[in-house]
């Protein structure tokens, strides 16, 4: 099968931004590191404003990141998505059984002398992703519909779960193993408060927005004329959010390099296995290259924001607990964004649907 012309025609399409985003990522590390460093005080400024347990500016960051890609979203289209068992199914499996298994596996096997850091694992290891990794399945080329649906449902098992997994990871696995156990007070409201703010708002923004642009001006305009004006915004919100998240934790960061080091490999392993797997699994069970591709990035992916506020409000701002869930996204980010690059070179191995990821405008 010969992919280089819809490959070139993709790239060609891709504005600056898009094409060097790797190297604008790289970039808001570095500002956001020297910042942190340079700037005395500056993580304690930016972190004494929270909502839901999470810095505001990062709350902002991640809200202006979402809303442009749920704008995009053709929600008329969600019902043959909820439909799909092949894709449904795959994602309950490795999102609520696979990947909590997983990172309680590798904590334990990377960072076994480290308890804090190791129940902060476990804890970014249950929370399922349901911000993030929508512009990651936007820029791989994703079915937008498809993790718009998946992303809802691990919102739903986020509130229903987080707490009891909690329990039988940290507490009842633990004991039954006769390994060091730990505790984790959440209560479903504080869990259902994230995922209103996080997911709700630019949720129901990008809904309305589509809805009443579409009515008032037809479905063409607002996919050639309005999508392409804001849809810029989420990668600024994607870089404005990576600076924060390195500023706040620039000190820490810079002054245990090896403890992070020891964070950031079961994480990466985490990472490139979750993902792997799921496409694979997406692959074998016969889903084309945009679903599949979704399902990798909602597997892979962790609601990192959850997991620091849960972290933060159990054991302290200042606990190890807390600088594993701030690790997370930090390793998150540089990870995910290779593995789009990955997905993107993946599509060879796909059979073209019709029509394809690329033939239609709303993922263009």
């Amino acid at each position: 099968m010969n992919v280089s012309t819809p490959d070139r025609n993709v790239a060609g399409r891709l504005s600056f931004l898009d094409r060097h985003l790797a190297l604008w990522i790289l970039a808001a590390m570095v500002a956001g590191l020297g910042l942190g460093r340079l700037v005395p005080g500056l993580g304690g400024t930016l972190a004494t404003v929270t909502v839901s347990g999470v810095s505001l500016p990062i709350a902002a960051g991640l809200l202006v990141m979402m809303y442009p890609v749920l704008a995009k979203v053709r929600y008329d289209r969600l019902g043959t998505v909820t439909r799909d068992r092949r894709l449904l199914l795959p994602s309950l499996l490795l999102n609520w059984i696979a990947g909590p298994a997983l990172m309680f596996a590798l904590a334990w096997l990377f960072l076994p002398d480290l308890p804090e850091y190791r129940t902060g694992l476990i804890i970014v290891g249950l929370a399922r992703c349901i911000a993030m990794v929508v512009i990651w399945n936007d820029l791989a080329c994703g079915h937008r519909e498809a993790a718009a649906v998946l992303v809802a449902l691990n919102s739903v098992f986020q509130v229903i779960a987080f707490s009891a997994l909690g329990w039988f990871y940290l507490s009842f696995l633990p004991g039954l193993l006769g390994l060091a156990q730990s505790g984790l007070d959440v209560s479903v409201w504080e869990i259902a408060r994230s995922v209103l703010i996080f997911l709700g708002i630019p949720l129901a923004a990008g809904y309305l927005t589509r809805r009443i642009g579409e009515r008032t001006k037809g479905r063409t305009w607002y996919e050639s004329k309005l999508i392409p004006r804001i849809g810029p915004f989420a990668l600024y919100g994607l870089l404005f959010t990576v600076v924060i998240l390195f500023a706040l934790q620039g000190d820490a960061i810079t002054s245990q390099p090896l403890d992070v080091a020891r964070i950031a490999l079961p994480l990466l392993v985490y990472f490139a296995l979750m993902w792997s797997g799921s496409m694979v699994l997406g692959r074998a069970v016969g889903l084309d290259h945009p679903r599949a591709t979704t399902l990798a990035f909602t597997a892979a992916g962790n609601n990192f924001e959850l997991a620091i506020a849960v972290a933060i409000a159990t054991y302290g701002a200042t606990s190890g607990q807390a600088l594993a869930g701030v690790v997370g996204p930090l390793i998150e980010v540089p990870a995910l964004i290779g593995l789009v690059h990955v997905a993107l070179y993946a599509r060879r191995y796909f059979t073209p649907t019709t029509p394809t990821a690329l033939e239609d405008p709303a993922h263009a």
